[in-house]
């Protein structure tokens, strides 16, 4: 158990709860809730003000906004399975908004379930403007680029969200990595963060809520054992670099569209998707072409451990080594508003993570 009672200066947070096909998303938006702004000129030197030392996403900087990360997703307001972002202002004039992605454990350079639940928060609430019926796109940037949100709206409700990611590129095949059940062989993809693939009967697993202990153990070991990889490292810099993910995953028959998948991504330090994985899809959806299993007309159906669905497609190639481009569409729907405080009387201060 980790325990974080020191007291914080921050002591009320209001926020905008969304899930994603399951997964949470806490939305703070900085400026109407009154809290500091964060230095920088773009997306990724915001974030880069709010990392630790080790400059990774991992170790965050002290200060009043990491203070509430900390309060929101430790309990007893949060939970070690707490995602959220704090809405900044965009890199220009092209985008709608720009967001700092967070977990338990820092700030992510990517999400792919986060970009949908802001894109239907951003039509919800009429920051950005969408008819009763048709689509309207929302520009986010995000510390790995611009991304886009195309919410569809049918007799005034939002039915479902397309996120097109960052280009995904394929970095490696067949890494050889040694693990507690035997040296087993992954494929590398960055989709806005490294992801790491493999199938779970590779360590004698299957994707199925039994086994998510045992799957987040593995999921730890191979993040560790691939620490300072080539295949991880991104050529803009270590903001970049390092595995986010591992997703394990294991084949169900195809659909008449194209294949279809189940997966457990573990991200951060042991953290569970409870979605297919937004990015992650990004990048199954890379590795998949790469093979030939995804033709141009395809669909990847791509489910999740608690049963939800994303399907992703690729929408075209880019040049040479820019990767391809992806879309992925699911549903994102509200949970909640919520008024969070800080009592100063509590011993607990920002709580504690189990």
């Amino acid at each position: 158990m980790s325990t974080r009672h020191a007291r914080s200066p921050v002591t009320a947070v209001r926020t905008a709860d969304y899930h994603t096909a399951g997964e949470p998303f806490r939305i703070v938006d900085l400026a109407a809730g009154g809290l500091p702004p964060v230095a920088g000129d773009t997306v990724a030197e915001r974030r880069a003000t709010l990392l630790g030392p080790a400059g990774d996403g991992t170790s965050p900087r002290p200060g009043p906004l990491d203070d509430v990360r900390r309060l929101l997703v430790q309990e007893p307001r949060g939970h070690a399975g707490m995602y959220g972002g704090f809405v900044v202002p965009p890199d220009d004039d092209g985008a709608h908004l720009g967001v700092l992605f967070w977990h338990k454990d820092g700030y992510s350079t990517a999400c792919g379930h986060g970009t949908m639940a802001l894109g239907a928060w951003a039509v919800d609430s009429g920051r950005v403007a969408a008819r009763a019926d048709g689509d309207v796109q929302v520009r986010i940037d995000v510390p790995s680029g611009r991304v886009t949100a195309t919410v569809h709206r049918t007799t005034g409700r939002t039915t479902g969200v397309t996120f097109r990611n960052v280009p995904a590129v394929v970095t490696a095949r067949k890494v050889p990595v040694a693990t507690g059940a035997g040296t087993v062989e992954v494929d590398i993809a960055y989709a806005g963060a490294c992801y790491v693939s493999l199938p779970a009967s590779a360590l004698g697993l299957s994707v199925e809520r039994a086994a998510l202990p045992e799957l987040v153990r593995a999921g730890r070991e191979i993040r560790a054992a691939l620490a300072g990889h080539p295949a991880t490292l991104h050529p803009d810099g270590p903001g970049l670099s390092g595995v986010y993910g591992v997703i394990l995953y294991e084949e169900l028959p195809d659909t008449p569209s194209g294949p279809r998948q189940r997966n457990v991504t573990v991200f951060a330090d042991g953290q569970i998707d409870r979605s297919p994985c937004g990015s992650g899809t990004s990048a199954r959806i890379a590795l998949l072409a790469d093979e030939g299993r995804l033709a141009a007309d395809a669909v990847l159906t791509h489910e999740s451990v608690v049963g939800t669905v994303f399907t992703g497609r690729a929408v075209r190639a880019g040049s040479g080594p820019d990767g391809l481009v992806t879309d992925v569409t699911g549903t994102a729907h509200r949970t909640g508003e919520h008024l969070f405080t800080l009592d100063p009387d509590d011993g607990l201060g920002a709580g504690f993570l189990l």
